[in-house]
């Protein structure tokens, strides 16, 4: 089991097939998506992966949160969650994933956030067909009508369709075809629509109840930053020890000693 991705939505727009026909398509995007720490079995009971996206002001951050990037040696990330991995599919700390983890014509599984709709009604949040224009409907043509029974049952069971709010609901889309991907720009466009809104953040990975294509990298693709030298500074310092010792230089003579030498 493979590791899924954080992506940000960009938006919707068509790709046009070599035949003519256009494939509506949405556009994600992968902003930095590093692996920020691990989950082990023997300290937490779980294989998983922790990724991170987006930048963000370390200031604005707890004290905790900050502890957590420093030692991972990653800059702060405005998104981050975890995907559930097998053993043998851990990617290194500070690794970042690239947007050919995922192969075109694989399906993938796409999570967001819904858009936040506010106060709806019934008709609008479940459907319901609303109640009769006439024989003695008058005003409330667009109620729910009756909640309950009358002696019985005598209440309103819990969890009955009513108006309320709607949206900001955690939403997930099966078996999403991904069309086209784009390494240099990091973006991946998936056949379409997307849960929740443009910029939001999507989390994405290979699909449930699809087989995985063979060509699909495993553990998966990403690339690892070169950190720089713990000695790079002291290099110089090293160099400079190590060089041998300048000529001395003899030291000139006063301005009035040099008089007395020229009289």
């Amino acid at each position: 089991m493979r590791s899924g991705v954080i992506a940000q939505k960009v938006g919707m727009t068509r790709v046009f097939t070599d035949t003519g026909e256009h494939v509506p398509v949405t556009v994600l995007k992968l902003g930095q998506c590093q692996v920020v720490g691990h989950r082990t079995k023997d300290k937490n009971g779980y294989v998983a992966l922790q990724l991170g996206a987006g930048s963000r002001r370390a200031n604005n951050m707890s004290k905790a949160d900050r502890g957590s990037f420093a030692k991972a040696n990653v800059e702060p990330k405005r998104k981050v969650a975890e995907f559930r991995v097998s053993d043998d599919a851990l990617i290194p700390v500070g690794a970042e994933i690239t947007a050919d983890h995922f192969v075109v014509g694989q399906f993938v599984d796409v999570t967001g956030t819904s858009i936040g709709k506010g106060f709806a009604g019934g008709m609008k949040r479940w459907n319901f067909a609303g109640l009769r224009a006439s024989h003695g409907v008058s005003i409330s043509h667009r109620s729910i009508g009756g909640t309950g029974g009358r002696q019985d049952p005598g209440k309103t069971f819990k969890g009955k369709k009513m108006p309320g709010h709607l949206g900001v609901d955690r939403v997930t889309t099966l078996n999403l075809k991904v069309v086209q991907v784009d390494v240099e720009r990091g973006l991946i466009l998936v056949e379409g629509a997307v849960p929740g809104s443009k910029t939001g953040w999507i989390t994405v990975r290979d699909a449930v109840k699809k087989k995985l294509p063979k060509e699909a990298p495993k553990p998966g693709k990403f690339r690892v930053t070169e950190e720089p030298k713990a000695d790079a500074k002291a290099a110089p310092e090293a160099e400079a020890a190590t060089a041998p010792p300048a000529p001395e230089v003899p030291a000139q003579a006063p301005a009035a000693e040099a008089k007395k030498e020229g009289a």
